[in-house]
């Protein structure tokens, strides 16, 4: 598969690993190191990047269909399936980490609550580091994923410290994606 793209118009991304947000000029050359969960790691000569699946186009690659999907357009009645949720998290990457966080050992806990006769769902996780910069887009990304979900209005995404993470916390999955097995 052909990884050396030149981007058609000017596009968000998020830099690796320090978190901030650049606009990538259209016309630049980047070469696409990961394709995860609908989202796209590149490098270029500016560093390395993640960019959004909604901006996809941009870099010549199709846009995932749950980027173009809206949670509110559907006719969802009562809660959403539970099993739904976590797919949509094992869909969310560390832009410099192969594994879903699910697999990861990142999320600690996800919750269905009814507020208003509407559900929310919240999410505790972790990050493999306190100083990743990552953390706030990854949280972002996981929030959009979830909202996704047929049956979600909300999601709040939070990222907690304690218990610190390690690797025991890593699935069997994860640990094979990783080669630790």
């Amino acid at each position: 598969m052909d990884s050396e793209r030149t981007v058609s118009r000017d596009i968000p991304a998020t830099i690796v690993p320090y978190g901030d947000q650049v606009t990538i000029p259209e016309g630049t050359e980047v070469t696409i190191t990961h394709r995860l969960g609908g989202n796209f790691t590149v490098t270029w000569h500016g560093g390395m990047a993640q960019i959004n699946g909604r901006h996809a186009d941009a870099i010549g690659e199709e846009v995932p269909e749950e980027s173009t999907a809206s949670a509110e357009d559907d006719d969802h009645e009562g809660p959403p399936d539970e099993e739904k949720v976590w797919d949509a998290l094992k869909k969310v990457y560390d832009p410099e980490i192969p594994v879903n966080i699910v697999d990861l050992g990142l999320v600690y806990s996800m919750e269905v609550v009814e507020e208003e006769g509407h559900f929310k769902v919240n999410v505790d996780m972790t990050l493999t580091a306190p100083g990743c910069g990552m953390g706030p887009a990854i949280a972002q990304d996981a929030k959009y994923k979830v909202e996704q979900v047929p049956g979600v209005r909300e999601a709040e995404v939070s990222i907690v410290w304690d218990p610190p993470w390690h690797q025991d916390m890593i699935t069997e999955v994860g640990k094979m994606e990783l080669g630790l097995i």
